[in-house]
């Protein structure tokens, strides 16, 4: 994910509106009756959505679930020890955990991105509004399924705050 800013600045004002926008939609969809997420546990705004998500069903809505789509058994290899402790805690709080495929392979990220898509009837995308990569791929294939979605348009967020 290409944010067009430091992500490890908690206090940028453009991380602020990101993560604010973020919880707002999340907080929309569970107003309008949602009661399942689904992320995918990567670096960036798969763990920011689920670390939302579980917030909120820890504090005001106990009733949603957050299940996390798992690429292969060791997505995490290559990650920090900060990064990996975080995957550790959202796995330790996600009420279903899928894995995608047993082993990595060339196309689990994409074989999880597409199981998201196939599973969810709304789909939320944080995009930089590159034309390429796994997000962008994973977008043509909601709008190919259908899928009602929000793009939270990371270059907009970036230009206007």
């Amino acid at each position: 994910m290409g944010f067009l800013w430091d992500y490890s600045d908690k206090d940028n004002k453009h991380h602020k509106q990101y993560l604010q926008t973020l919880r707002n939609i999340v907080l929309s969809l569970i107003n309008d009756g949602y009661r399942h997420f689904i992320s995918g546990g990567a670096i960036g705004a798969d763990q920011d959505f689920a670390e939302i998500v579980i917030e909120l069903k820890q504090t005001l809505y106990p009733d949603i679930q957050l299940e996390i789509a798992i690429p292969c058994p060791n997505q995490d290899l290559k990650w920090n020890y900060a990064d990996k402790k975080r995957y550790e805690r959202i796995l330790s709080n996600a009420d279903i955990k899928s894995l995608i495929c047993p082993s990595y392979t060339r196309f689990c990220m994409q074989k999880r991105n597409e199981y998201m898509i196939n599973n969810s009837s709304f789909v939320i995308a944080v995009w930089n509004g590159e034309n390429k990569g796994g997000t962008y791929n994973t977008l043509c294939y909601a709008r190919q399924k259908h899928k009602d979605l929000v793009i939270i348009p990371l270059d907009k967020i970036y230009s206007t705050a």
